[in-house]
């Protein structure tokens, strides 16, 4: 039984915010246009925003807990736009990677055990890119609730922004407050869009191509002559012919250059994402240091403390979602080596395709045991073992953090 699979729930979230953050597929001039009106309204919400938190870390330099927050908040905002200017010039890179994933992985034929995995791969998406997501928009939607709720009971020259705006314009007064918390509300959204697009498309890119290696594993194990594919049997019994081998070795080309087609599209994933990994990675460990900090800081807000504990969380799982579908490539990619060995080649007559499958499959052992992956430029390789180092560095600095505070009071 083939099945024929299409896109997924995650895949559709993510392509919309894609399309939000104006790096997508433009098919035509109206939607090239659009295209570049909604990047330069990324590029201005952006520095908009930071331009106002850059600000602030001057102006509250002296006030540890007004200045931390700003701190924390202008070092998302520069993730947002660090993304965005990474990924800019490697645009057509990028949606190259986009456009094979949903033609050759999302796409395609399987049969049942085949979907099966891909259907597991697709449930771990959906639940990783909701979390995220989801966490995501929380913090988006605390940053512009807390001054809502704080402004309850004041006078009309008391209010607040959800970031501040030092000068002598009457801001705080109507219309001009609603004018100003719009713009930086759209401002804000916009940029949150941009922070967490393309971590979700990095995810299932990951996953997807580490679910295409499990794939590949299988039919290496369970290897079939192309032209019996639909036959859940054996090619081989103990009358095996040299034309059985020769069907053998066309099934064995196939699945070959199927495991060079991953390979290079791994290469690809690295080249666009390598330098992204590494400011990602850089970062992580800060971010999570101050928003655990500001979260338990004794003079904040209750609205203030929902930014940080929704931004903790997806910035945990937003790390956790990262160098997951790495290890998982790691692993399934070093895996074939072993689902090689377990294919039924030893039933082969040792005859002339007999002797080049076992010469070429020696050869495709080798190439496996240097697993693909993705690293930070070179430095290091992304696991779940980053992900144990950043969370210990991260609680390092918070309690570096806290101490200093401490003797500071």
């Amino acid at each position: 039984m083939i099945l024929k699979r299409s896109d997924d729930f995650s895949t559709a979230i993510a392509t919309i915010f894609m399309k939000f953050s104006g790096l997508w597929i433009a098919a035509n001039r109206v939607e090239r246009l659009y295209r570049s009106i909604t990047l330069v309204y990324s590029f201005c919400g952006i520095f908009f925003i930071a331009w106002l938190v850059t600000r602030e870390v001057y102006y509250t330099r002296n006030a540890l807990s007004e200045c931390l927050f700003n701190v924390s908040s202008f070092l998302s905002m520069t993730m947002a736009l660090f993304k965005l200017l990474i990924l800019l010039p490697r645009r057509k890179d990028f949606l190259h990677l986009i456009l094979y994933l949903k033609r050759k992985f999302l796409h395609s034929n399987y049969d049942f055990y085949e979907g099966a995995i891909l259907d597991t791969c697709k449930r771990n998406s959906v639940f990783f890119v909701c979390i995220f997501t989801g966490f995501c928009h929380v913090t988006v939607m605390s940053y512009m609730l807390s001054p809502i709720v704080v402004n309850i009971g004041r006078n009309e020259s008391d209010r607040i922004l959800p970031f501040t705006i030092r000068t002598d314009l009457p801001l705080t007064t109507t219309p001009y407050y609603e004018i100003t918390f719009i713009l930086q509300a759209l401002s804000l959204y916009q940029t949150g869009v941009c922070y967490l697009c393309f971590d979700n498309f990095l995810f299932i890119m990951t996953l997807q191509v580490a679910t295409q290696f499990r794939i590949l594993q299988y039919r290496l194990e369970n290897m079939k002559s192309v032209k019996n594919q639909e036959k859940h049997s054996a090619l081989f019994d103990a009358g095996s012919s040299d034309c059985d081998a020769d069907k053998y070795y066309d099934a064995f080309k196939t699945y070959v250059r199927q495991h060079q087609a991953l390979i290079a599209y791994c290469e690809k994933l690295e080249n666009v994402f390598s330098f992204f990994s590494l400011g990602q990675v850089l970062l992580f460990s800060m971010l999570i240091c101050l928003d655990g900090y500001l979260t338990l800081a004794t003079d904040a807000h209750a609205s203030r403390r929902l930014i940080f504990v929704s931004h903790t969380i997806a910035i945990i799982a937003q790390l956790f979602m990262y160098t997951y579908s790495s290890d998982c490539l790691i692993q399934e990619s070093s895996n074939v080596a072993s689902a090689m060995y377990a294919a039924p080649w030893f039933r082969l007559p040792m005859s002339k395709y007999g002797r080049i499958l076992r010469k070429d499959l020696t050869l495709v052992m080798i190439r496996s045991r240097v697993p693909c992956s993705l690293s930070g430029y070179g430095f290091f390789t992304v696991s779940l073992e980053t992900y144990t180092k950043v969370l210990s560095t991260a609680f390092s600095y918070f309690t570096l953090l806290r101490q200093r505070s401490t003797i500071t009071l």
